[in-house]
């Protein structure tokens, strides 16, 4: 049996979730994350505020890109901003008034990657050249499962790559459109292990500076796949090979209202049926209406209803990354929840 990298052992040293409370105070250094990150995305639950991230890549100090519309990186200020991705944590600059940080009382969370080849993560800013064909190099050693790209200044949309729908379809993190057939994003061509292509379109390519985040998937950490709904509270299970972190489902064949970006995770819920989720191309506050939406199991995760967003009779898409390898590096196994 071929166990997975012992690096991987811990997950916790390469993507985590992390809640915070508001204080209002400005600036503000929070701790607890357990290492430095290199991308930070983030939302406030309780209330209709966008999405933030940011990157050590562009610069984190006021440089917040908002996954729920297609502006360009937002340096405005207006609702607060991050400082700095740190050692443990991050620092954020806000005061009580203001959604996006640190607001006094009110409830966030955040989910931190740690950029490394180990882990299968990158972060590549590139320009582009409105010319089928570029072609961007990345270092992951790998074969890229999952590719978010966006425009820094433009207002084009977030495109996704996914390895499940294909070079030839393009799918948009910012909006729950269905997949479509363009050879503009990706120039009907596969990402390989040190580059990956883009077509002449406006999303991934146009005359200007992007940035894209890459995952490899590496077992026991990280799983990018598709699985067939059955419209059935008893559901589709799907086997991830290790007790899921953070779960995000979209479906792939059907778009329009309730086929959204749906993001699970182990904090916010910490016992199954999780059923907290945000909607990554909405601006909405999290839904906690006890819809039974997903167990999150020692080996994956299992839907747990009959809603659109993630188990209705159609094909959907899923990433996936660890809180504990089903299996570790000494053939150890990991307990349900």
């Amino acid at each position: 049996m071929a166990y997975i990298d012992s690096n991987l052992n811990d997950p916790a040293k390469y993507f985590t979730t992390f809640l915070w409370t508001g204080d209002g105070t400005s600036p503000r250094s929070l701790t607890g994350v357990g290492f430095q990150a290199n991308m930070m995305w983030s939302k406030i639950r309780d209330v209709g505020h966008e999405h933030s991230i940011v990157d050590d890549v562009r610069g984190v100090d006021n440089k917040r890109l908002k996954t729920d519309t297609n502006a360009a990186e937002d340096t405005t200020n207006t609702h607060g901003h991050f400082d700095s991705l740190d050692s443990d944590g991050f620092t954020v600059t806000g005061a009580s008034g203001y959604y996006n940080v640190n607001r006094n009382t009110e409830p966030y969370v955040g989910w931190f990657w740690k950029e490394s080849a180990t882990a299968g993560f990158d972060i590549v800013s590139y320009t582009g050249n409105a010319t089928a064909g570029n072609t961007v190099s990345h270092s992951l050693s790998a074969v890229p499962k999952m590719i978010i790209t966006k425009g820094r200044a433009s207002t084009n949309n977030w495109s996704v790559y996914h390895e499940a729908t294909g070079n030839g379809k393009a799918i948009l993190l910012n909006l729950d459109y269905a997949p479509q057939d363009y050879t503009s994003f990706w120039n009907d061509t596969t990402p390989s292990s040190s580059v990956f292509t883009l077509g002449d379109g406006s999303d991934t390519n146009p005359s200007g500076t992007m940035i894209a985040y890459l995952w490899s998937e590496k077992k026991g950490f990280s799983k990018f796949g598709s699985f067939e709904g059955n419209n059935n509270a008893d559901g589709a299970f799907v086997y991830l090979g290790f007790r899921p972190a953070w779960v995000m489902i979209k479906s792939s064949a059907t778009g329009g209202s309730n086929y959204d970006w749906v993001i699970f995770d182990n904090k916010r819920n910490t016992g199954n049926v999780n059923d907290d989720f945000l909607d990554a191309n909405q601006s909405n506050a999290e839904v906690t209406s006890g819809r039974n939406e997903v167990d999150f199991l020692s080996n994956g995760f299992k839907c747990r209803s009959s809603y659109a967003d993630v188990n209705s009779s159609t094909t959907y898409i899923y990433m996936a990354f660890a809180e504990a390898p089903f299996v570790n590096s000494k053939g150890v196994p990991c307990n349900a929840r």
